[in-house]
């Protein structure tokens, strides 16, 4: 389903780029427009993801968490001897 949605440019040069960009490519500006807020939304969703994951990882650090190779080597000297 398609919505309608009016951007108004205060940078007319932005505007001007945007247009000539689309003629270059042969597609529609509203095509440009879509795709750079697409992008936005997802880099969005990364950062948050990473700052998510940043904070488990000093959680991890503070309750005394082992790389999973160290843990690995352990379980398998504990299994050795």
């Amino acid at each position: 389903m398609s919505k309608r949605m009016t951007v108004i440019f205060e940078d007319e040069a932005l505007y001007t780029a945007l247009k000539v960009e689309a003629a270059r490519k042969g597609i529609h500006a509203k095509d440009i427009v879509a795709e750079a807020v697409q992008e936005w939304l997802e880099a969005r969703e990364d950062e948050e993801l990473r700052d998510g994951l940043e904070e488990r990882r000093r959680e991890w650090e503070r309750e005394g968490g082992v790389e999973a190779g160290e843990f690995f080597r352990g379980l398998k000297a504990g299994a050795e001897r």
